[in-house]
């Protein structure tokens, strides 16, 4: 039986009750809520390990209720349901934290299985070492990042790539092998999902120094200081 909390974040109550009678059969302990309001109120009291957060919500939208999340100081992970071919609010839904999405009308299957992609990533006991490259400093057990004396803010899925990143530098890794070792996905996932947070992490790392991650065309990226 899962440990892991579960909340569930849609208007449609037939969306709800299929997405959570699923991950309820997974062992996951489950709460619902039907509005942002609603779901930030859940967050505070249930405290879920994953929010898996309609992007059309009746008062406020997924997209500010997961921005809300982070400025409040939530870690809790955040799984978007967005509109089908809708690649803005893709890119939005990542740029605002969330750690992956899923586009409607999706299996059951598909959800459950990124659902617990991102569970498996970021409940991940880390060992507690410090990885260093250049001047870029990461602390695995007290989650913080540095470049020089500059602390870097990343969301729990960047922090992870950023980790991968470190402990290959100067290696080609391609969009598969980065998929499979921090989304950790046992199928066929989206390599989109990594241009997009490879482009995130280094805006991030990059407005602290000079640029780290070099893109290696058709093939991959590589942790260089010669980027």
């Amino acid at each position: 039986m899962s440990e892991h909390k579960i909340l569930v974040v849609d208007d449609e109550p037939s969306i709800v009750d299929a997405v959570a009678t699923a991950l309820r059969y997974e062992g996951y302990a489950v709460e619902e809520a039907k509005t942002g309001r609603e779901a930030l109120s859940a967050v505070a009291s249930f405290e879920p390990d994953l929010v898996v957060l309609d992007w059309m919500l009746p008062d406020i939208e997924g997209i500010e209720v997961g921005r809300r999340l982070r400025e409040r100081g939530f870690k809790t992970a955040v799984l978007f349901l967005t509109a089908k071919d809708a690649t803005e609010n893709k890119v939005e839904a990542l740029r605002a934290g969330g750690d992956d999405y899923v586009t409607k009308p999706f299996s059951l299957a598909e959800l459950v299985a990124r659902a617990q992609a991102i569970l498996r990533r970021t409940a991940g006991e880390l060992p507690g070492d410090v990885l260093r490259f250049a001047d870029l400093v990461l602390d695995e057990e007290r989650h913080e990042v540095f470049r020089g004396d500059e602390q870097i803010d990343l969301t729990a899925t960047e922090f992870n790539l950023l980790r991968y990143f470190l402990l290959n530098p100067r290696r080609v890794l391609s969009k598969a092998q980065i998929l499979q070792n921090v989304w950790r996905y046992d199928f066929g996932g989206n390599s989109n999902v990594v241009e997009t947070y490879v482009s995130y992490l280094r805006r991030k790392l990059d407005a602290a120094g000079p640029p780290l991650i070099r893109t290696i065309r058709q093939a991959g990226y590589m942790l260089d200081a010669k980027a």
